[in-house]
């Protein structure tokens, strides 16, 4: 009863079907944040230097706080340049998105094990079904956490990488020095990691339903042993 069942038929059902394309999307989540690299360039003009290329590099997990821009010249514009980084630290959003996105590959590697399998012992017990409703409710309300933090990072990151990082360098405010923001790395790929996010979260919070089918909640006679065909007799009067 417990062993091994080979049956690949449940991926056609919509249980195992979206299982496959959650599984398939929380690899573009992690594949597309958690490989960035970008930077962002000003073009700084001081004492012997002319628009001079400084740039900053940041990528994943995005603690800009220790991203520093290259110094002009050898002589550090003769020496009013000092060290400037970039703000803000969003390692806490990035990173859980990202961590969580892995857990989320590995659970559903997991699952399509048992519905490939195990789908006759998933089935013909009432507990598995529903610690799998359990989790998959759970999934879709972090996914939704997880993805709006993270947008909500980003677009702190965009901030913090545009243009008005030029209003707060103070060497650039010095007499006889001027600062243009040049550019910054396009972020596609990281508004493609959010647009993933909420697919997961719709992916999940859809999936609900068909998990929620096989529980003995859905139809209880699922769960109550069957007799031996033999009805009782009815109680007399």
């Amino acid at each position: 009863m417990f062993g091994l069942q080979v049956n690949l038929s449940p991926l056609l059902e919509p249980l195992g079907f979206i299982k496959v394309l959650e599984w398939i999307f929380s690899i573009f989540v992690f594949a597309t944040c958690g490989v960035y690299k970008g930077t962002t360039t000003i073009l700084v003009s001081c004492k012997g230097v002319v628009n001079k290329t400084v740039t900053a590099v940041f990528a994943y997990p995005f603690r800009l706080n220790t991203a520093v821009f290259s110094v002009p010249d050898p002589t550090r514009c003769s020496g009013t340049w000092t060290d400037f980084h970039l703000v803000g630290n969003f390692s806490s959003s990035a990173q859980f998105f990202v961590f969580f996105a892995v857990l989320v590959f590995l659970y559903c590697i997991a699952a399509l094990v048992l519905y490939v399998g195990y789908m006759h012992l998933y089935r013909n017990t009432g507990k598995i079904p529903l610690i799998d409703l359990v989790i998959t409710v759970m999934v879709a309300f972090l996914w939704l956490v997880s993805t709006s933090a993270w947008a909500k990072a980003l677009t702190d990151i965009k901030i913090s990488t545009g243009p008005s990082i030029v209003q707060e360098i103070a060497s650039c405010k010095l007499p006889g020095s001027t600062c243009l923001f040049a550019s910054v790395t396009g972020m596609g790929t990281l508004n493609m990691s959010v647009v993933f996010g909420l697919l997961n979260m719709i992916l999940w919070g859809g999936n609900v339903w068909f998990v929620y089918k096989e529980t003995s909640l859905h139809n209880p006679s699922n769960s109550t042993p069957r007799s031996s065909g033999i009805y009782p007799p009815p109680t007399g009067i």
